[in-house]
């Protein structure tokens, strides 16, 4: 991390800096310095920002926060919780661990609550990025046509390329699992899955104003990979596109993505989606549910086997996978399947 321009996160509106410690209880703890003006009024008058409450005792302020984070508020033998009621002269409420609740703060004063409410969401949101996601969105790119297309590439590369470095049947998607991926979430809850559910059906509108209420005719042609050396690639994905050339699918992808992420539940990586179909990918020799994006293991990148693309890439570059109607927007669950051995659908919205 460069010290001079250290990583600023934005919490409900305030922004904080990231500053890396070394703790006894985890290999990286996150330490933050808050660097809004405003803080300063806040150890004098009560901030708005949060919903704290006025009771005979004090004020009190209840978080919703899943339980798999809790051990990071409590800290190796409660250090974490002590340090923070210590130096905020509060009381920090946690539900037992594997129990869904909230996390009441209490105290004397409505600075000092505010005060503690705010590191506990700066701990909150510094270890829920280093939670393997769970969802994610997606254009289901399945059809009859398109996974027989994809069979048939499969078929031929394997045939015609497989004595070349690194190829070999484990690396190629599932062709039940084609998919389009918008955005991964790292859902910890059911309450937290039900919001993502919630807030896609909010976006449906919008996707509609674009496809004006009509499927999006697609197609799936060509390939291309992710790395500058056609020798060593790791990921080899199909481009994806609408047929009447207009760029509707990018529209809603970016829309979408936009939507949740100024919602709070995806992080934005880039400027806009990279509309492609990952249809081989070296991570699957290990985990065949894995994605471009972390695995459950947090597979280590020097694990991977590279493989040789050139003569797949010269060979079939302009492989036809087959085109068909595109209509839906799915929240899919990762690890989970559908009769149709498709990932199982936390909600979905239709184009039309």
């Amino acid at each position: 991390m460069d010290v001079l321009r250290p990583m600023l996160i934005n919490i409900n509106g305030r922004m904080y800096r990231k500053n890396p410690v070394q703790e006894e209880y985890y290999e990286e703890e996150d330490n933050y310095s808050y660097s809004d003006p405003a803080a300063d009024q806040c150890m004098d008058e009560p901030c708005d920002t949060h919903n704290i409450e006025q009771t005979d005792k004090g004020f009190r302020c209840a978080l919703d926060v899943p339980s798999v984070l809790y051990k990071y508020i409590i800290g190796k033998k409660g250090e974490t919780r002590k340090r923070l009621e210590s130096e905020t002269k509060t009381s920090i409420s946690i539900p037992k661990q594997g129990v869904e609740g909230q996390i009441v703060i209490t105290g004397a004063h409505s600075a000092a609550v505010s005060s503690a409410v705010t590191r506990v969401e700066v701990l909150i949101d510094s270890f829920r990025r280093k939670q393997p996601f769970t969802h994610f969105l997606s254009f289901a790119l399945n059809h009859d046509q398109v996974q027989e297309g994809f069979k048939r590439f499969r078929e031929d590369v394997l045939q015609r390329c497989g004595q070349d470095s690194g190829v070999d049947v484990s690396i190629f998607q599932n062709p039940a699992k084609l998919h389009l991926t918008i955005g991964t979430l790292a859902l910890l809850n059911e309450q937290e899955v039900t919001r993502a559910s919630e807030l896609l059906q909010q976006c449906q509108d919008v996707i509609r104003d674009i496809t004006e209420g009509k499927a999006l005719p697609v197609e799936v042609r060509g390939i291309e990979y992710m790395n500058d050396d056609p020798s060593m690639v790791d990921v080899l994905y199909a481009k994806v596109a609408a047929q009447d050339s207009s760029d509707k699918l990018q529209q809603i992808a970016d829309r979408l993505l936009e939507c949740f992420v100024s919602g709070g539940l995806m992080e934005r990586e880039w400027d806009k989606v990279k509309i492609h179909a990952t249809v081989m990918n070296t991570l699957f020799r290990k985990d065949p549910s894995a994605e471009v994006k972390g695995t459950s293991g947090r597979q280590n990148i020097k694990d991977r086997e590279s493989f040789d693309a050139r003569n797949i890439l010269q060979m079939f570059g302009e492989f036809d996978f087959g085109a068909f109607e595109l209509n839906s927007v799915h929240l899919s669950q990762r690890y989970s399947t559908d009769s149709t051995g498709y990932y199982s659908s936390a909600g979905h919205v239709t184009f039309s």
